[in-house]
């Protein structure tokens, strides 16, 4: 489904993201976007009928960038191992540098019980297209002889998610943005065959 927005559309859609990765689903009402956005709730709500809509129209864009920025990713990164220090790079520099602490997916992950389905089903589809993509970049990493799997790559992807969503936890919990890549670095050395 198509995710181009007007200007205010987009710009309520950017807030809602902002609030999405601080608190989740459940920390925020439309009028935390209209006192933010300068708009009032009625004319959110003819821009996105529902709550449940808007959220999906956020992960679905997020989702979006998302598959472009690892397809780019992956363009430029020679190998396998590059690629993967490269997507835990990208988010050390967004914790470390203050512009996104979350994955917003991640974020929405946990809340899935209680979330409109069709959040969800989007939230479950980012959860699958990073699984595909690191899966790809692992068996490569594999072939290579860069990378050492100890299970098929498509569990050893699911695993390097959760290692490197657990990162973004920690760095939380502790309240220091320094735990995140210093965890991330622990994963990619984990499926490294050799010292690098």
């Amino acid at each position: 489904m198509s995710t181009e927005l007007s200007p205010k559309a987009a710009e309520i859609a950017s807030y809602a993201q902002t609030l999405l990765e601080a608190g989740g689903y459940n920390s925020f009402s439309y009028a935390n976007i209209a006192a933010e956005v300068n708009i009032s709730k009625a004319s959110i709500h003819h821009h996105f009928p529902s709550k449940a809509e808007l959220v999906r129209v956020v992960v679905s864009r997020y989702r979006q960038q998302a598959l472009q920025g690892l397809e780019l990713m992956e363009r430029h990164q020679p190998d396998a191992l590059s690629a993967l220090k490269a997507y835990a790079d990208y988010w050390s520099d967004c914790i470390l540098g203050q512009t996104s602490s979350f994955c917003i997916c991640a974020m929405l992950a946990a809340e899935l019980p209680s979330i409109p389905d069709i959040a969800a089903v989007e939230v479950q589809g980012h959860f699958q297209d990073l699984s595909t993509w690191l899966t790809r970049i692992l068996q490569a990493g594999q072939q290579s002889g860069q990378l050492s799997l100890n299970r098929a790559a498509e569990i050893e992807a699911k695993a390097f998610m959760a290692e490197i969503h657990g990162a973004m936890v920690a760095a939380r919990g502790f309240g220091n943005p320094q735990v995140f890549p210093e965890l991330a670095q622990l994963a990619i050395d984990r499926l490294t065959s050799v010292t690098n």
